[in-house]
């Protein structure tokens, strides 16, 4: 089974420039909590609706904001071709629950996310994945 077998392909990508305030309305309104952000094709980094909360709104940010700001530079990627294995393994050994994936030209093309892997995958290892990330 490959990443792409299991990913979820509806995948919004902020730009730079978005405010937080648009960025929060997007994921309020499509009720999910990560968005890739890129500049062109290429993945800069993510944020989530907690480091908005914690990043920005605690500490005093406007609305208005450029959202790259407060992204988180260090994202874990993978590949959309890659093997299961490696996104298990990913998010086991870093203790993360969503990476972005990208094609072999470093296109963001969807999100992996525990909840992609709990519901889509049957393998025993799978399970030993998701309970060690639970755990952190």
């Amino acid at each position: 089974m490959k990443v792409r077998d299991v990913m979820t392909r509806d995948v919004h990508i902020a730009r730079p420039g978005d405010t937080l305030r648009e960025v929060s309305d997007r994921m309020a309104r499509g009720d999910f909590g990560f968005i890739p952000v890129a500049e062109g094709d290429r993945l800069i980094g993510t944020i989530t609706d907690r480091d908005i909360v914690v990043r920005a709104v605690a500490a005093g940010a406007s609305p208005d904001s450029p959202v790259v700001e407060y992204i988180s530079r260090d994202a874990q990627t993978v590949r959309d071709d890659a093997d299961l294995k490696t996104v298990l393994d990913l998010m086991s050994g870093r203790q993360i629950r969503r990476a972005p994936v990208v094609d072999k030209h470093e296109r963001v093309v969807g999100v992996v996310s525990l909840g992609d892997l709990s519901t889509r995958v049957k393998e025993k290892y799978a399970g030993e994945t998701l309970e060690s990330i639970s755990r952190s």
